[in-house]
């Protein structure tokens, strides 16, 4: 089976991409699939490569695109002046952050009418929109947190909210971009950093729980739940893939698999994650972050469409945890991936 990966980006997320991409290469069956890996620069190019190795656009790589064009149904390379067509059986994008999970590579994908893993274009643009999110859930009555919005220039009364908070950028990906508010004076600061990575600007109330996940792969009412797993805090907030060396850990958390809570709100936790992903008309795979109250209530976090995959990431930890491989998921994502275009 001739399998394209595309990976990079011109995301903020481009380095967590590449290392993604280099543990889906280390685990893909080579006997079963027949990579081509297809990077993307920070700027936007194109490049048909060897693998993606830290440094991938050094090698032998020739440029390359995917055709919209349903009559090629793969990609075309441009070789020695000509452009030649490649065709794909299937495509797995190893993408993250803008233009990778928001709902714009999988309308290319529908374009070439090439099968892909992961969520289609209504639920990546859905899951990626905090807000919108936000609003979905609610009205199937998931708890979320509360939250305000701020759209292009305009301002918000710090007077009017009970702090801390959170402050996001409303469609990015990882915490990049996001600030922990203590007091109104740090508001204005806080919504500056935000913008410089999205004109919309999400400003959440701050739950206080354990932060908690859960790996969900499947499509409709046949779902596998990973094992939860909780995020222990020393200090700050979460934000792994900003450290320098997020391979030897991080300096303010870890991530404990399985989460150290009560078999019951294990339960809840997985149930509720798989709420939370049909009502957002996911597929294939999601993580699913969420706030474990004290009180024993669930809540909202966030939903990654296409999680990290690296070697310290925590989809394939929670899933190795509930007895599937990397290479188990991989299979298991392109069998769900084909299922869905029959």
């Amino acid at each position: 089976m001739k399998i394209g990966i595309i990976f990079g980006g011109s995301s903020e997320e481009h380095p967590i991409s590449v290392k993604s991409a280099q543990e889906v290469a280390k685990h893909l069956d080579t006997e079963k699939y027949e990579p081509f890996f297809i990077g993307i620069t920070k700027s936007g190019v194109w490049k048909l490569c060897d693998g993606p190795d830290a440094n991938w656009e050094d090698g032998n790589c020739r440029p390359a695109v995917l055709a919209p064009d349903r009559g090629v149904r793969g990609l075309l390379v441009l070789d020695q002046g000509r452009y030649k067509t490649i065709g794909l059986d299937l495509v797995l994008p190893v993408l993250h952050g803008k233009l990778g999970e928001d709902g714009a590579m999988q309308g290319l994908l529908e374009l070439s009418g090439i099968p892909y893993v992961g969520c289609d274009v209504q639920s990546s643009a859905l899951c990626m929109d905090k807000s919108l999110a936000y609003t979905v859930a609610r009205g199937a009555g998931i708890a979320t947190p509360n939250f305000w919005i701020v759209s292009g220039n305009e301002s918000v009364d710090p007077e009017q909210l009970a702090y801390p908070v959170f402050v996001k950028p409303a469609r990015s990906g990882s915490s990049f971009g996001v600030s922990k508010v203590h007091r109104k004076e740090g508001l204005a600061s806080a919504v500056a950093t935000a913008r410089q990575y999205d004109s919309k600007v999400l400003i959440e109330e701050a739950v206080v729980g354990s932060e908690v996940g859960c790996a969900i792969l499947g499509n409709g009412p046949d779902l596998i739940a990973g094992e939860v797993d909780q995020i222990v805090l020393s200090h700050g907030f979460f934000r792994i893939h900003q450290e320098s060396a997020p391979e030897s850990g991080s300096e303010n958390s870890t991530a404990v698999v399985p989460a150290d809570i009560p078999a019951e709100s294990r339960l809840l936790v997985q149930e509720t994650a798989k709420s939370i992903y049909r009502a957002l008309g996911c597929r294939g795979l999601s993580r699913v972050d969420m706030f474990l109250k004290e009180d024993g209530e669930v809540v909202l976090n966030e939903v990654n469409t296409l999680p990290g995959m690296t070697s310290y990431s925590r989809y394939p930890r929670m899933m190795a945890a509930a007895g599937l491989s990397l290479s188990d998921v991989i299979d298991r994502m392109v069998a769900l991936a084909l299922a869905g275009e029959a």
